[in-house]
């Protein structure tokens, strides 16, 4: 029994040495993510764009929470170019209110398991920023904002942000759904229950985005 001893008198003389490898044990990650961006960037990046209200743009990433990544690879895509869009234009609001709500939970229980998709959005970084560094061009008369000031709107106006897919009209076969932008509500939070219990709470601005393909 002599030996666990001798590996602890070893170990402490390594103190200094492990303390600066913990960073390696994913255990020990999760505990240390600070903020909801941080939390994101243990997600799957599932676009990364401006999302457009009136004439302000907000730099937004959205990271995959459940659902199928190929919803959203098919109902973001830009026609033209046939790559991801880069630009989704908020035309429409939903009232928060429960049967709007139930709704929208019925068209996800209906399109699961592959028919829907929920992200967290965060305040996108700045060009440059990791892979996805190539940041869409902002086009002339739109003022570029932080994701916040749009989640304060929607939260004032006690509504999500809607957008029907695919942008521009549904060509021939293509599949059509809608897009749902949630402030932080008792709603969206049912998602975040991870997020919570790692983060212990969600300070930052988020929104929490919904996409369902339409069941034919």
């Amino acid at each position: 029994m002599g030996t666990p001893k001798k590996r602890d008198s070893e170990r402490n003389h390594r103190t200094g040495e492990s303390e600066s490898k913990t960073h390696e044990e994913p255990k020990s990650e999760t505990k240390k993510l600070k903020n909801l961006s941080e939390y994101a960037q243990t997600l799957q990046l599932a676009w990364n764009g401006l999302l457009v209200l009136k004439n302000s743009c907000f730099p937004t990433s959205m990271h995959i929470l459940e659902g199928d990544l190929g919803v959203i690879n098919g109902l973001l895509k830009d026609h033209s170019s046939g790559g991801k869009l880069t630009q989704l234009k908020i035309a429409q609001r939903l009232r928060l209110d429960q049967p709007k709500l139930d709704e929208v939970t019925r068209r996800i229980k209906q399109g699961s398991p592959n028919g829907y998709a929920v992200l967290l959005a965060t305040q996108s970084a700045p060009a440059g920023a990791g892979a996805e560094g190539t940041f869409p061009v902002v086009e002339p008369g739109l003022q570029r904002r932080l994701l916040r000031n749009l989640v304060s709107y929607l939260k004032q106006k006690q509504a999500a942000g809607v957008i029907s897919l695919p942008v521009g009209g549904a060509k021939g076969r293509d599949s059509t759904g809608m897009l749902y932008a949630f402030p932080p509500c008792e709603f969206s939070q049912q998602y975040l229950q991870s997020a919570l219990r790692t983060l212990g709470k969600l300070e930052e601005e988020h929104m929490v985005i919904v996409i369902v393909k339409d069941t034919a």
